[in-house]
């Protein structure tokens, strides 16, 4: 009887310590480090109490980190751009992209220009950037690297290396713009998304820097999830966090990403991304 009675109590305990595990996730660091903080601590909490299990933000200094946070299994959900997410899937088989801003259905990067450069916003490539020092954002980035490559190599048949006096990373959208702005280079390629917060709270000085051009739209950020979370954290617990995306509803919540509201999304929606990646030799994890 008493070997009964404790067979049930470990079991119980051991239910007890899988139900109790915390549910982690990380984000590309793609803007300032304390913006990030306070969005995703808020996202930690609405998701934990959607959840019912306890939800970590755990912050990363780089894309790669992002990437192999997800691959080591030290975070089982990311909020990844459209190139590190294709990565962080090929990587750990099973994966899934399940949500995405509904803006990132239509995304787009900005050409930019510090007006010294005396250059002229136009509908066409700017042409005229050749010969100038020219800044992407971070290596792995969708909108700050891979799609304005695409662009620059399809415009002169050229690696960035040749087209340009100089070309820099600078790590993140928010320091692309500082840069330019402060003629540290002469043009760069930015997030629509984050030039548009920064000009809204007056951080972009439009007598110093400019847009110049804007890409045809494209797939990008999403939520990829690892394939092996119901096993941890119980049957139908991909569809609960899946769900708790999609119904995320609070005004204040949303416009910290800033994205009007989440829709469904899936692997193969971000092909035209895995395809260019692949075409240009940025399938690496570097």
């Amino acid at each position: 009887m008493f070997k009964k009675w404790l067979s049930a109590a470990v079991l119980l305990a051991a239910s007890t310590l899988v139900n109790a595990e915390t549910f982690t996730f990380t984000a590309i660091p793609d803007e300032d480090e304390s913006r990030l903080e306070e969005r995703f601590g808020k996202v930690a909490a609405y998701l934990s109490e959607q959840l019912g299990v306890d939800v970590k933000y755990i912050p990363v200094k780089s894309y790669p980190a992002a990437i192999t946070a997800f691959r080591n299994d030290q975070v089982q959900l990311a909020w990844f751009g459209g190139l590190s997410g294709v990565r962080a899937r090929l990587l750990v088989p099973g994966s899934e992209a399940i949500a995405q801003g509904y803006e990132d259905q239509f995304f787009k990067t900005y050409i930019i220009a510090n007006t010294s450069a005396d250059l002229n916003a136009s509908e066409e490539f700017p042409k005229g950037i050749k010969g100038k020092s020219f800044t992407f954002g971070s290596k792995g980035s969708t909108s700050g690297r891979l799609m304005p490559e695409f662009y620059i190599r399809e415009a002169f048949k050229a690696s960035p290396d040749d087209v340009f006096s100089r070309v820099g990373f600078s790590g993140d959208h928010s320091r692309t713009i500082a840069e330019v702005q402060s003629g540290a280079y002469e043009v760069g390629a930015v997030n629509y998304s984050v030039w548009d917060t920064e000009l809204a709270e007056g951080k972009v000085d439009p007598a110093k820097v400019k847009v110049l051009w804007t890409t045809p739209t494209y797939p990008d950020y999403q939520w990829t999830i690892r394939g092996d979370v119901d096993q941890r954290y119980g049957e139908g617990f991909k569809e609960k966090v899946t769900a708790a995306l999609l119904n995320m509803t609070d005004a204040d919540l949303l416009a910290s990403f800033p994205r009007q509201s989440f829709v469904p999304a899936k692997n193969s929606d971000y092909a035209p991304i895995e395809e260019t990646g692949a075409a240009i030799g940025l399938l690496g994890d570097d």
